[in-house]
């Protein structure tokens, strides 16, 4: 945290945060009347923290806690409102790490692999389109056993 400006702070969490919510709120009166479903992308930062990502890990836990009220105050108008926390996802922020400590990384994990982008994608498509869903103001890891 000390080696943060004060800029990049504000930056990350008007992005993560303050972006979703000012989105949320333009359109949530058309999701609520046509009875639709909100998935937010949070990260596993905001789960469990991460080193040297203080303002990104605060950032979206704030988002976590924000799909969790919202899904309670919308739930009435029958609209579901969940949050994907991915892991260390195959990406150009992943493969941009150096590679002895992209080994490191794929040690810790339980299934030894990265996650793929498709992975994320096919979770938030059953969020969105699963007719009988049931689920709403949860946070679902998508980590490959990282977070257990």
């Amino acid at each position: 945290l000390d080696s943060l400006e004060w800029g990049d702070i504000e930056k990350v969490i008007n992005v993560n945060l303050i972006g979703t919510i000012a989105l949320t709120r333009a359109v949530l009166p058309l999701i609520k009347e046509r009875q639709g479903r909100i998935v937010t992308i949070a990260s596993l930062s905001g789960e469990i923290g991460n080193n040297q990502q203080t303002n990104y890990s605060a950032s979206k836990a704030g988002l976590i806690g924000f799909t969790k009220a919202l899904a309670r105050d919308v739930a009435k108008y029958g609209v579901s409102v969940n949050a994907i926390s991915p892991g260390l996802i195959n990406s150009r922020m992943v493969t941009s790490i150096p590679e002895h400590l992209q080994e490191r990384m794929l040690s810790i994990i339980p299934q030894k692999r990265f996650g793929s982008p498709r992975s994320v994608a096919e979770l938030v498509y059953f969020l969105l389109t699963n007719e009988e869903n049931y689920i709403t103001g949860q946070s679902i890891k998508i980590d490959g056993g990282l977070s257990m």
